[in-house]
């Protein structure tokens, strides 16, 4: 198979890359509001020569590269959101907007998009079919796969394969992960409102304190994953945020819970929001309370097809040799790149991008995170390489 040598030119483009991440990182946006970094992107791409949709998924932007005859079509994607998180940095690209920052490497993502994008453009009469970039909004919990997908992403052309990664500081630089089967687990939030009967706190006799009830109710909750689910499936059950209470000598009439569920089987899934539902009617019934209950969905599990996954992990070997293609276990966090599963075969990498060393391994969603970016040529050279694969093993 005669691919072109890419990480040979993604290392030629390196300060272009670097240079891309430094001004995304100083300018971060957060979900819905990446106009800045659309218009870059837009601008970008156009440059390119690729047919350029923007405003998807009200602030997406959707690449079309035509290859040199006809074929099949591979999608790539980046996503662009920054986090509501004040950044704790020395670095001179530091972020500029107070409380807000790229603390998950997305302006990453974008750059390495970029340099994909800048390759197979080179390459682009070599190729068979079309490269369809898919550079989305709003991935951290807001919807913006499922917004991309409504407003026609994937409808014309329809893609055969979709990749993606993610740049993973729990791996130092260079190593990749590319492999089938399940990669992130799917994400619920959970809502519990307990209400009970306020009161004063010298006559609690008078009263159904939901303070009280709640503290059952958290016990209970935690023998659903060690006592409910099968030792050898996985579950997380978490309660972020717990209000209630308004002085200290008043009884608190309700009490509002947050928190998440995490699970790879749909069956792991039942069973938690059963035993949810069980445990908590009995705790507030027998304490003379009521309770409220809302779950919503974040996004399915990333499982990765095994056939496209085959094609990642060649591409990887080919990028950064055999011995730094991984396994990496699965782990609880999500990611949306899983609703383009349930429409394309498709596999979601991570790249490594730690390098304790230098410092750079703070963990994701940290005030102090950053990364290696010697993990952006690597990456733009991986997406070019499983992309071109792709589309000269179907040709």
């Amino acid at each position: 198979m005669n691919v072109a040598d890419y990480p040979a030119e993604a290392e030629a483009i390196r300060s272009r890359l670097v240079s891309w991440r430094r001004d995304l990182h100083q300018h971060p946006e957060l979900s819905f509001r990446e106009k800045r970094t659309a218009a870059l992107v837009a601008q970008t791409l156009s440059g390119l020569g690729f047919e350029v949709r923007a405003g998807v998924g009200r602030t997406g932007v959707v690449g079309l590269l035509h290859g040199g005859r006809p074929g099949s079509t591979v999608m790539l994607r980046a996503d662009m959101d920054a986090l509501p998180i004040q950044e704790i940095s020395e670095a001179p690209y530091a972020s500029t907007k107070a409380g807000v920052t790229h603390a998950c490497g997305h302006d990453g993502h974008v750059a390495i998009g970029l340099g994909a994008a800048t390759l197979l453009a080179r390459h682009s009469a070599e190729l068979p079919g079309r490269v369809l970039f898919l550079f989305q909004p709003a991935e951290e919990g807001d919807g913006g796969a499922k917004a991309m997908i409504a407003d026609g992403a994937l409808a014309e052309p329809v893609p055969d394969a979709a990749f993606a990664l993610h740049l993973w500081n729990g791996m130092s630089v260079g190593r990749v992960s590319a492999q089938a089967g399940p990669i992130m687990a799917a994400a619920d939030v959970l809502r519990i409102i307990v209400r009970g009967l306020g009161g004063h706190g010298a006559q609690p006799h008078e009263a159904v304190d939901a303070i009280a009830v709640s503290g059952q109710v958290l016990s209970a909750l935690q023998t659903i994953v060690s006592r409910n689910v099968d030792p050898q499936e996985t579950a997380v059950l978490t309660i972020g945020t717990i209000h209630g209470g308004t002085a200290f000598n008043i009884i608190a009439e309700t009490v509002d819970l947050q928190g998440t569920i995490r699970t790879f089987s749909p069956a792991v899934r039942e069973t938690v929001l059963t035993r949810l539902k069980v445990l908590l009617d009995g705790v507030t019934r027998g304490m003379g309370a009521r309770y409220e209950m809302a779950v919503q969905g974040v996004a399915p599990a990333v499982v990765n097809d095994p056939v496209v996954s085959e094609i990642a992990r060649s591409a990887a070997v080919q990028v950064v040799g055999s011995t730094a293609v991984v396994w990496y276990p699965p782990m609880m966090v999500s990611e949306d790149f899983s609703e383009y599963q349930r429409q394309v075969p498709a596999c979601f990498m991570l790249l490594g991008s730690g390098n304790a060393a230098l410092g750079l391994n703070s963990p994701h969603h940290n005030p102090r995170f950053d990364f290696d970016e010697g993990a952006l040529p690597i990456g733009a050279a991986l997406l070019a390489t499983a992309a071109t694969r792709f589309l000269l093993e179907r040709e």
